[in-house]
């Protein structure tokens, strides 16, 4: 039964692992940070990643990618994992990771859009239906009748809601120069380049910025490190690991829409852990957004 649907319970799998990243990374970010955990764990990510591909290919470091690997992968990464992990860490403070994680569910289809801008692939009448139907899933939770009033209002922060969208923008892009920049080339591999990327991108930034003391100080911080720890472990090496299991072994389709269930994985544990309320309406929301993910691949 499981060796007959291997890529859907590895998809299954990518969904809880990024659930529990999600949660340890908002966890973390409220305690030190974002800064601190995206540099931090970008750090421990590329360790896990190092060990594995040494492994199992025999290199520690991408040194036997091209010129061209190392351009749009580098990109990828500044584009990717700057911009868009930058505005999706402080959507986690802001908004908390659920919102955050179901304005991401744009993600897949904003890359649809840019393959079609930027790389000429095709987006047809039901890839475009299926945009707005996400687009339509997150507008419905975002909004609610608050405060006794009967109109409807915005339930989450404006800051909060356009550092998510952000953040599903950057992702979007990144996957696409990803795509441009893998070329045949090892998708492990092309991981530390983006995330080498990643770590100078962010350690400019927090030199403008002189936030080196606060990232000195959140290593003390036994809590903080802890969230970082388990979100890197199962996020940047696990989650990418299984989620590249998932396409191998079954169609990408039904693994994106597999693992597109974060949204309603994170409700139970959002009310439980973070005490957030979470409406019917926004439930209603989500089941939407995921159900235009699945038509976008169907």
């Amino acid at each position: 039964m499981i060796q007959a649907h291997y890529g859907e319970f590895a998809a299954l799998l990518v969904a809880v692992f990024w659930t529990i990243t999600a949660l340890s990374f908002e966890f973390a970010s409220i305690r030190v940070g974002s800064l601190a955990v995206n540099i931090i764990r970008l750090i421990l990510g590329f360790i896990f990643l190092s060990f594995f591909t040494f492994f199992y290919r025999g290199h520690f470091f991408p040194s036997d990618a091209g010129a061209q690997n190392w351009l749009w992968l580098s990109l990828s990464g500044l584009i990717g994992f700057v911009m868009g992990d930058y505005f999706l860490f402080h959507s986690y403070v802001i908004v908390g990771s659920w919102f955050s994680m179901l304005v991401m569910t744009l993600a897949p289809a904003l890359a649809a859009f840019f393959g079609w801008l930027l790389l000429g692939e095709t987006m047809d009448v039901k890839n475009t239906a299926a945009l707005l139907f996400t687009m339509g899933g997150i507008v419905l939770a975002m909004f609610g009748k608050g405060n006794g009033q009967n109109k409807l209002s915005l339930n989450k922060p404006v800051r909060g809601i356009i550092y998510a969208f952000l953040g599903a923008l950057g992702q979007g892009l990144g996957i696409v120069l990803s795509k441009k920049g893998i070329a045949g080339y090892n998708a492990f591999a092309g991981t530390q380049i983006r995330i080498i990327t990643a770590i100078i991108g962010f350690s400019i930034i927090i030199s403008l910025t002189r936030k080196w003391p606060d990232i000195r100080q959140a290593f003390s911080h036994r809590a903080g490190m802890t969230g970082i720890f388990i979100g890197s472990f199962f996020g940047p090496f696990l989650g990418v690991s299984f989620s590249l299991l998932a396409v191998s072994y079954t169609k990408t389709g039904i693994a994106s829409a597999i693992m597109a269930t974060v949204p309603i994985l994170l409700i139970p544990p959002s009310i439980l852990l973070f005490k957030r309320k979470i409406t019917v309406q926004e439930i209603i929301g989500s089941l939407i957004s995921i159900a235009g993910i699945v038509l976008f691949f169907l």
